[in-house]
C-alpha cells in the first residue's frame, strides 16, 4: 500500500526501541518509553512548511501524529510543525 501525505504532513516510520538493557533485563513493551525518532518515508506538497526530505531521520514531539499501520509496520503521519529536529 502506498500512502502519500497531503499539505504540510510527513509520513514517518517509527524506529523500534531496544527491549533489553545492557545487563540483560528484558523490558516489556508496556514499560518502554515511546520512541521519538523516526525515518521520513514521504512528505506532503507544502514545500514552504516542510523542511525535511524522504530518507532523513527526525525527532518528533512525543504525543504527535496519527498512528497508521502500513504493510504490518507502524508509521506516523505528522504535521511539519511536530518535527523538531533532523538527526545526522
Amino acid at each position: 500500500m502506498k500512502v502519500i501525505p497531503l499539505a504540510d504532513r510527513v509520513l514517518v516510520k517509527i524506529e523500534k526501541t531496544e527491549s533489553k538493557t545492557a545487563s540483560g533485563i528484558i523490558i516489556p513493551d508496556t514499560a518502554q518509553e515511546k520512541t521519538q525518532i523516526a525515518a521520513v518515508i514521504a512528505v506532503g506538497t507544502d514545500t514552504e512548511k516542510i523542511k525535511v526530505k524522504a530518507g532523513q531521520r527526525v525527532m518528533y514531539d512525543k504525543y504527535a501524529g496519527t498512528q497508521v499501520k502500513i504493510d504490518g509496520d507502524e508509521h506516523l503521519i505528522l504535521k511539519a510543525e511536530d518535527v523538531i529536529a533532523i538527526i545526522e
